[in-house]
């Protein structure tokens, strides 16, 4: 599986990120597509819960993440 970062811009100064895990990029913007429009709920890496409203959402930008291991470079 790889790491994707989807960013949901609501206008140039508020966005949220949310990642998720899946085999491809078109999977992922096949997930992006589908939630069009509906309520998305998901915790983000710092355990906050967010509900989404995707109909307010202007721009939509996908990426595939590379984690780095900050730990491992010490």
């Amino acid at each position: 599986m790889k790491e994707f970062k989807i960013t949901y811009f609501f206008d140039e100064n508020h966005y949220i990120r949310r990642f998720v895990h899946l085999d491809s990029f078109e999977e992922v913007r096949q997930l992006v597509y589908d939630e069009r429009g509906q309520y998305v709920s998901f915790y983000d890496s710092r355990d906050i819960y967010h509900e989404l409203d995707t109909r307010n959402v202007r721009v939509v930008q996908i990426s595939e993440y590379h984690r780095t291991n900050k730990t491992a470079e010490k």
